[in-house]
């Protein structure tokens, strides 16, 4: 498949969709919702909205209520990158190509708009599952597994254990390093392909095969990231190339080397794709975005 096209129209229907669920008179709190909308339409490829649509189509879902909770986990990311940017975390002044969040509207809005999308992407879940899109008791699944895989179990404790190894002076072993990038980074990617598998009412044998999946295809996100932080054009990579090694970060690149973490991208992509060996042509769009995450670091 075009795997480029095939992002380009996911993005546009998570652009549109996103574009209904932000809609309406925000006054008089406009400037919050501006700063909230200032980074949410920032544009990005979209990734998680759709790797939840692939996953829904591969177990044979209605894709247009897996593409709402896919909106749900963009605002969610979005905000970890508010909050990431801010000068107690990463401090980093761009974003995507353009000022960070902090730096178009000071410090407190960037906290607000982050706090914003969080806990306006909790209302979009349960309302699906309040207006009879999904059945409740799925709704509330998908809700509780969010809940556990970004608090502070998940993307949180992911992004406390990066700021305890930034400030402490001691990098992180490469085991360190691999629980801490899975909780910040891979647990919302795999999160994304859960959402899409419970809207489609997965049964468990295909859920723990999805699971595997995510949790390769999480991990090859961030390595690749790595991986283009050292050798990526910067309007390509939206952010400053180098930054991880200007704010004394640990990355892959740094354990395994350059070509060690290009190999190490090929183990992660061959045990995701193994992963749907059980699935069939449904589950192609999922294998193209795998190929996708990773070939996009060579």
């Amino acid at each position: 498949m075009d795997i480029r096209t095939y992002l380009q129209e996911g993005a546009a229907r998570v652009e549109a969709r996103l574009a209904e669920i932000t809609a309406g008179d925000a006054a008089p709190f406009s400037l919050v919702h501006n700063a909230m909308a200032y980074s949410l339409f920032a544009g990005g490829k979209r990734i998680r909205p759709i790797l939840a649509m692939a996953s829904c189509e591969a177990c044979g879902g209605d894709v247009d209520v897996a593409l709402t909770f896919g909106c749900a986990l963009e605002m969610i990311h979005t905000y970890t990158l508010i909050h990431d940017d801010l000068p107690a975390m990463d401090n980093d002044e761009m974003r995507r190509g353009r000022p960070s969040n902090h730096v178009k509207y000071g410090e407190a809005q960037a906290l607000l708009a982050g706090c914003g999308l969080l806990t306006w992407a909790y209302e979009v879940m349960a309302n699906e599952g309040r207006e009879g899109r999904v059945p409740a008791d799925i709704a509330v699944r998908i809700i509780a597994e969010t809940s556990r895989r970004i608090g502070w179990q998940g993307t949180m404790g992911g992004q406390s254990l990066d700021m305890i190894y930034t400030t402490q002076g001691t990098p992180p072993s490469l085991e360190e390093l691999r629980l801490m990038e899975y909780a910040k980074t891979a647990e919302l990617l795999n999160l994304a392909i859960l959402h899409g598998a419970l809207v489609a009412n997965a049964d468990e044998p295909a859920l723990a095969a999805l699971t595997v999946f995510g949790e390769n295809i999480g991990l090859a996100f961030q390595v690749a990231d790595d991986v283009l932080d050292v050798v990526a054009d910067p309007e390509q990579f939206g952010k400053p190339i180098g930054s991880d090694k200007a704010q004394g970060k640990t990355t892959y690149v740094d354990h395994l080397g350059l070509d060690g973490a290009r190999n190490y991208l090929k183990e992660l992509l061959d045990t995701a794709l193994l992963a749907l060996a059980d699935f069939d042509a449904k589950a192609d769009a999922l294998r193209a975005l795998a190929r996708f995450i990773v070939e996009r670091a060579y």
